[in-house]
């Protein structure tokens, strides 16, 4: 029988962000903050998948994120799931779900919105429509395509 060789190597325990859009594992990096000292994180990029053609999948030792955490994960990769790993296992395997809100991670495109002069953290309200993520603002009340909201 023939041993499977993998592109990143195994972690004891962490947690393992898996079927990352290619190209999107540096933004989750950035913005989750998960280098974090003392702990490994193992970075693949442009790996194969038979699902997606290619990959991003990012290895966290130490670390377990929150069920919330996970989720907001959604709004940069949707189709990712969130692996919990003990003893070198898969122990929770969550897929993602919208969160209803996000605060400080995104900034409004309007110009003329107050979240721009005041000091306010950022706020939006996340829908899905037509396989679509929209984010409404919370103070200009304009929403807006995920794609045209750029990170705080």
């Amino acid at each position: 029988m023939e041993k499977k060789q993998y592109s990143v190597e195994a972690i004891e325990s962490g947690t393992v962000i898996d079927h990352i859009p290619a190209g999107q594992g540096l933004a989750i990096l950035r913005q989750f903050k998960l280098l974090h000292p003392g702990n490994a994180v193992t970075v693949g990029f442009n790996l194969p998948s038979r699902s997606h053609g290619s990959k991003d999948i990012i290895k966290i030792s130490g670390i377990h994120l929150d069920e919330q955490a996970s989720n907001r994960l959604a709004l940069f990769a949707p189709e990712a799931t969130v692996n919990v790993i003990e003893q070198f296992k898969v122990v929770e395997k969550r897929h993602l779900r919208l969160p209803d809100t996000i605060s400080e991670v995104f900034r409004c495109p309007n110009p003329n919105c107050a979240s721009h002069g005041e000091p306010v953290k950022s706020r939006f309200y996340v829908k899905s429509a037509g396989g679509q993520t929209k984010l409404k603002c919370h103070y200009c009340e304009k929403t807006y395509s995920r794609e045209f909201v750029t990170e705080a």
